[in-house]
């Protein structure tokens, strides 16, 4: 295992934090050519087609995430940059807590798995590869 901070998770990395974060068990597949990617493992065990576990870049997995909880993307520009953030929206109405990213998934997903595990976690070697 390898200490990571969220706000710089992305791909592979970052799917697997949020699988971890709601419970999916994925498992971690190589091809040739050296392309991995994380697949339900449900798809894996039913022998169907396999299942692509993509948060990070795939609306109809990450955009439920969002909606459920409460997570507030919205764009934040500078002199110098113009970045997605996404804002966890709290109950008592301050936000929590805020990650930057390249898109609004990837913002989001940040900002969910730092709400849910902290700011720095533990990923397995075999990611980051």
């Amino acid at each position: 295992m390898k200490s990571v901070k969220v706000s710089e998770a992305d791909g592979m990395v970052l799917d697997w934090l949020v699988a971890k974060c709601e419970g999916v068990v994925v498992v971690h597949r190589q091809w040739a050519y050296k392309t991995s990617r994380l697949l339900t493992k449900r798809s894996v065990d039913l022998g169907g087609g396999e299942v692509f576990y993509e948060p990070s870049s795939n609306w109809s997995q990450g955009g439920p995430i969002i909606e459920r909880e409460e997570i507030d993307p919205c764009n934040y520009t500078s002199r110098r940059v113009s970045k997605v953030a996404a804002l966890w929206l709290a109950t008592k109405g301050v936000y929590d807590f805020k990650m930057m990213g390249p898109t609004p998934l990837i913002a989001a997903m940040r900002c969910y798995v730092a709400s849910k595990l902290g700011e720095v976690v533990d990923v397995p070697e075999e990611l980051l590869k």
